[in-house]
């Protein structure tokens, strides 16, 4: 099943859906089978994924895995342990895709083994140090754009007018979409990533069926451009690598591939990033001026807000054997959460995890995976974090929410979807 397949893999992938949905409920495990903490957290439940911390502290009190009967996955909570399963990709496997849906895809994601490993050293020249340094101008401009257009508009929405806008103008720029297709894309990257958020229900088969569909109209949209020959030899992530695609290196659908893959995992959990950071630094107001006060300490700030905020939530691996852990034994073919949220706020790991400090430079954070599947683009998505705080603490003396905020309730890549800010000038 590919993207290529067009209609055939929409309908596809709905079925595989439905029958994920049979065999959930036809092969349910005894609690008498498992000798984990059985608990009642719902990762799907859109209250608990719009506030889980307290589920997380639940968690965290219990043991070392946890087994949800209603979800039929196995959870992992503590920092240590989820680190080891991500760095496990002999005995845990990413082939049936990252969210708790089995979703076989040909994306980076989504890969194992030679593989995983032959596709991310085909992308890999897009992200070296001269490559992300050449993006810095961009990044720098649309962060004053970005950041002039909230501070000028008190009291405006800063998920429409900074933390979806930048992101996606930032990758569409990367990827060589001109100005005039920026919407289209827009509209087709919304659809595209609600694969992220897919429940095995029949709504959950509507919501795939029209992820596919954005999917397979942006697959259109960079056939055409690759067709016609626009991107080649130009200064754009797509245009280097499609000078390596003429020696025959790389073919156009994983060209395509890769610009899903940078959708995926690089415009949500910014625009996630963004937007909690604003709410973060209002509700933190003398961290934000120690901040101001010692603007050095942006780049470690940045570390402590994806620790704190944990834009992507989790994700989750098939046990290809036995997996033990302790003195609990996921069988062979079992669902696995590594819950990256709660490795984060790991009291284990973290002193008074739940609190939020600039200068605590949690450098084992798992915001960005760990190990083989360590998150490709990381450099960028901190990239324009650091330069919207840099542009917020020159420029803004305060930061204030204004009304209540509204938090998505996508189990997997959490972030405000509303949130009405009032920047005072410096």
């Amino acid at each position: 099943m590919t993207l290529t397949d067009g209609v055939r893999f929409t309908s596809s992938a709905v079925r595989t859906l439905a029958g994920s949905v049979r065999a959930n409920a036809a092969g349910a495990l005894r609690h008498s089978q498992i000798d984990a903490d059985i608990t009642a957290y719902d990762p799907l439940d859109a209250a608990t994924a719009a506030q889980p911390h307290e589920a997380y502290r639940r968690l965290h009190a219990g043991g070392r895995v946890h087994y949800s009967p209603k979800r039929r996955v196995w959870i992992l909570n503590r920092l240590d342990d989820v680190r080891a399963a991500a760095r496990d990709d002999v005995s845990l496997s990413s082939a049936e895709g990252p969210t708790l849906l089995r979703l076989r895809t040909p994306i980076l994601v989504s890969l194992d083994g030679e593989k995983h490993a032959r596709q991310r050293r085909q992308v890999l020249p897009a992200f070296t140090k001269a490559a992300l340094d050449s993006w810095r101008p961009i990044i720098d401009r649309l962060a004053t754009e970005t950041v002039h257009e909230v501070l000028t508009n008190p009291g405006c929405d800063v998920m429409q007018r900074l933390a979806i806008p930048m992101p996606v103008r930032l990758i569409a720029q990367l990827l060589g979409v001109p100005d005039t297709d920026v919407d289209d894309f827009r509209r087709w990257s919304e659809s595209s990533v609600q694969i992220t958020n897919v429940a095995l229900t029949a709504g959950g088969a509507r919501k795939l069926a029209n992820s596919l569909r954005g999917s397979w109209a942006m697959h259109c949209y960079f056939k055409e451009q690759f067709a016609v020959g626009g991107l080649k030899g130009s200064n754009t992530i797509l245009g280097r690598l499609l000078a390596e695609n003429e020696a025959g290196s790389l073919p156009d659908h994983e060209l395509f591939y890769f610009a899903m893959l940078l959708l995926l995992a690089g415009n949500e959990t910014t625009t996630n990033l963004l937007g909690g950071m604003f709410d973060t630094l209002a509700a933190h107001p003398d961290q934000y001026d120690r901040l101001r006060a010692h603007p050095e300490l942006v780049p470690m700030a940045v570390e402590e807000l994806v620790r704190y905020l944990s834009p992507a939530q989790n994700v989750h691996r098939t046990a290809l054997k036995d997996y033990r852990i302790g003195d609990v034994t996921i069988p062979a073919g079992a669902r696995i959460m590594l819950s990256i949220a709660a490795a984060n706020r790991d009291p284990r790991a973290f002193d008074e995890p739940d609190a939020f400090r600039v200068d605590r430079n949690p450098t084992q954070h798992m915001a960005f995976g760990f190990g083989a599947h360590l998150c490709i683009g990381a450099q960028l998505t901190r990239m324009e974090a650091q330069a919207v705080l840099r542009e917020l603490v020159t420029q803004v003396s305060r930061i204030s929410v204004v009304g209540m905020p509204k938090w998505s309730t996508n189990s997997l890549l959490r972030g405000p979807t509303r949130l009405a800010v009032r920047l005072a000038p410096a």
